[in-house]
């Protein structure tokens, strides 16, 4: 294999979504994989809606996922000249022609062609135009376009995928299409392929949405004399109604930055979404970045769309159940050191964030998010679900309250009485603050299960949780006692 060139080439006309971050990876992945380039391009010849802010949250977000590129980023607005002279070897070499038609005239075809039940094809109007009209129609200063001369043939361009295999388009139903709009400003099939040739591409790897250009764009390749890339189209990622994942329909939910908001580990979106179309022959789901480079194969990429399964309004599993687990397993497995950095971020955010975690209170750190990262879906779920184990301001769930401390009003009395007792431990072990709790609920004949999810509830704020006793040894005798001395103000 020739040395790998491959390229992500986004339009920055809005964030980076997952679609546009999965088609990143794969991009990142083949390159990797074959000691090859990635590179990124910004498509951003869109004037009107491309903007800079788009442009920096492309940026971002691929950093923030890792998928670092080896050149570039390349932005298409600084090769229009290139573009442009494209266009005019085309026009030279006769595989491009002048069209004078107004856009009054191709409506009106448009028009008769519908109201006659037609498939409307530009009918080839200015494609034989002799010079000497091209010239009156120039000299009279009509405004024209550049429109690609399809071959006048009754045979097919036949091109492999190296997903969906040999695709044939007849070239009878590819109309001459446009490549230079009338004011100058190249179309989008004839920059990306002029691109592609300059920047050496080898595998154009890209959305399946792609493939209806790829016949036009090979015969681009072929009228420039430029050598052909190979082609890989991804399958489209779909929600459960079987519409497209886009910016437009899912909003926010399908952008990377909501993610990263959201508590995502950014290698756990990456395998994730490494996943949303590619599987390895045992179905596995949890890759190592070297692990998925290892794996990662075209082979692999399914021909059937992908689903993206997010139901809106859910407010635990508020993206696909799979990228949550994803998520989890990171949270639950990473080393401790590598974690940390994470944590001490939400937490700061979260304003409950002390320097003494790093320094006088490491060991305690550590052990704190040790015990509590098991029951975490997302980074952000330390400083809610675990907040009580770093600050006294934490939040108390309110269903839990209700259920597990304002039905019992006895609580005002024996928590604090509890509180007083624990007090006077000697020391503050598991087995101590269990004898001291089962030996107040036996004296008082109170139901096990009452006691115990009133203790948890006012200490973490939290009906669920790591065992009660390892929760009441990690956050200490002091703050338990407190609040437990606190619960009367509850009510």
């Amino acid at each position: 294999m020739e040395q790998v060139r491959v390229r992500f080439a986004p339009s920055p006309t809005g964030y980076l979504h997952i679609g546009g971050a999965r088609t990143a990876i794969y991009n990142w992945l083949f390159a990797k994989k074959h000691n090859g380039t990635f590179i990124l391009r910004i498509e951003d010849t869109d004037a009107e809606r491309s903007t800079q802010d788009s442009i920096q949250g492309i940026l971002d977000g691929l950093k923030w996922l890792g998928m670092e590129w080896d050149e570039g980023p390349y932005f298409q607005s600084a090769n229009l000249n290139a573009h442009r002279q494209a266009a005019q070897l085309l026009l030279e070499s006769g595989h491009a022609y002048k069209c004078f038609c107004t856009k009054e005239e191709l409506e009106a075809k448009k028009e008769a062609a519908i109201a006659s039940k037609q498939a409307y094809k530009y009918d080839r109007t200015c494609r034989n135009l002799s010079p000497e009209e091209i010239a009156r129609k120039e000299q009279a200063g009509i405004p024209y376009v550049v429109r690609f001369k399809i071959p006048d043939m009754q045979e097919s361009l036949i091109f492999n995928d190296l997903v969906y295999g040999p695709i044939e388009r007849k070239y009878e139903d590819i109309e001459d299409f446009v490549i230079l709009r009338s004011d100058g400003s190249p179309l989008y099939l004839l920059s990306n392929a002029v691109d592609d040739i300059n920047d050496r591409i080898t595998h154009v790897i890209r959305g399946q949405d792609g493939l209806a250009n790829t016949p036009r764009q090979i015969l681009i390749y072929k009228a420039l004399g430029a050598k052909l890339p190979q082609f890989a189209h991804m399958p489209l990622t779909l929600d459960l109604q079987k519409r497209k994942i886009s910016k437009r329909t899912h909003g926010e939910v399908v952008s990377v930055q909501f993610y990263r908001e959201k508590g995502f580990l950014p290698w756990a979106l990456v395998n994730f979404l490494a996943l949303l179309g590619w599987h390895t022959s045992d179905d596995r789901e949890i890759f190592s970045k070297q692990e998925l480079i290892d794996a990662f194969s075209l082979e692999g990429v399914s021909r059937s769309n992908s689903i993206f399964n997010y139901t809106p309004g859910d407010a635990k599993f508020f993206t696909d159940p799979k990228a949550i687990s994803i998520n989890a397993h990171y949270i639950k497995t990473m080393p401790l050191n590598e974690l940390e950095p994470w944590v001490n971020a939400v937490l700061k955010a979260a304003d409950i964030f002390d320097e003494t975690f790093l320094t006088t209170q490491k060991a305690w750190y550590y052990s704190t998010i040790d015990l509590i990262r098991q029951r975490f879906h997302t980074l952000n779920d330390f400083a809610t679900l675990g907040a009580a184990y770093f600050s006294d301001n934490f939040p108390m769930d309110s269903k839990a309250l209700q259920k597990n401390v304002l039905k019992h009003p006895q609580l005002t009395e024996w928590l604090p009485q509890l509180a007083e007792r624990m007090e006077r431990l000697d020391s503050w072990t598991l087995e101590t603050t269990e004898k001291a709790v089962r030996d107040f609920i036996a004296e008082r004949n109170i139901a096990s299960g009452t006691l115990i999810n009133a203790i948890r509830t006012v200490v973490t704020g939290q009906s669920v949780g790591p065992g009660l006793f390892e929760c009441l040894v990690i956050i200490g005798k002091d703050r338990t006692t407190a609040r437990l001395k606190n619960t009367p103000t509850l009510f």
